[in-house]
């Protein structure tokens, strides 16, 4: 059986980076992510850190990234307007919404994305 196919949104990646146990078996899956994603990380790591750990980091998850199309950007301004309400992100919306393309899973530990379909909620 092949490896699954996951989209780690920001969250994912900083409790891998931490590691958080619970995260350790995604490392032998397939991961993705997008720019958007990577750049939130990078932030994180600069705030919290600084820049030679967040550089570090980023180029670590660099060859997860995927390209970003145009109709993933529609499907995730959709996904972000029927879950107005809920307070996610524009790059969540955007990773969930190639997730869903891509016949992913959405790997995070956010908690707006909790019970929702195609969603690998890992705390």
């Amino acid at each position: 059986m092949g490896k699954m196919k996951f989209f780690c949104d920001t969250y994912a990646m900083v409790e891998i980076i931490k590691g958080n146990r619970s995260y350790q078996p995604y490392l032998e899956q397939e991961l993705h992510t997008n720019i958007l994603n990577l750049y939130e990380l990078f932030y994180i790591l600069l705030k919290g850190y600084d820049e030679i750990t967040a550089k570090e980091y980023f180029y670590e998850f660099a060859s997860f990234i995927l390209p970003i199309e145009d109709h993933y950007l529609f499907a995730a301004a959709s996904f972000k307007l029927k879950f107005q309400k809920k307070n996610i992100s524009y790059a969540d919306a955007l990773g969930y919404a190639m997730a869903e393309n891509k016949n992913m899973r959405f790997l995070t530990g956010d908690k707006e994305f909790k019970d929702m379909d195609n969603v690998e909620f890992v705390k």
